[in-house]
């Protein structure tokens, strides 16, 4: 089983940068699947960004260029860097990781960009 834990959300202006960071309760360098994904007001949860095992990592379109997916194995964490943030970044922002037969979710961390 694997716990989640995000932070670094926050209110920035347009432009700015955030790191946030997902926090796992045990070692996920086996996880199928590694990544981020974000809810804005009156959307569906999208993906941002992704590390399949074994294949190169994903970005949605809108994030390409901008933000960066990453990790640190030795401390069980999972980073998003985001950088020249749009207010239509603007969303609860979750770490997810599939592992085994199952999906993980943190609790999301806010993040506003404010024009």
């Amino acid at each position: 089983q694997v716990q989640l834990v995000e932070s670094g959300g926050g209110l920035v202006q347009a432009g700015g940068s955030l790191r946030l960071s997902c926090a796992a309760s045990r070692n996920i360098f086996s996880a199928n699947v590694m990544g981020w994904y974000r809810q804005a007001p009156g959307k569906q949860r999208e993906l941002v960004a992704a590390m399949p095992s074994g294949e190169s990592t994903n970005y949605a379109d809108s994030v390409k260029g901008r933000f960066t997916i990453s990790r640190d194995g030795a401390k069980n964490m999972v980073y998003l860097q985001m950088n020249s943030l749009k207010p239509e970044d603007t969303g609860v922002y979750y770490c997810n990781v599939q592992w085994l037969l199952s999906d993980y979710w943190g609790q999301g961390t806010q993040v506003t960009v404010s024009s």
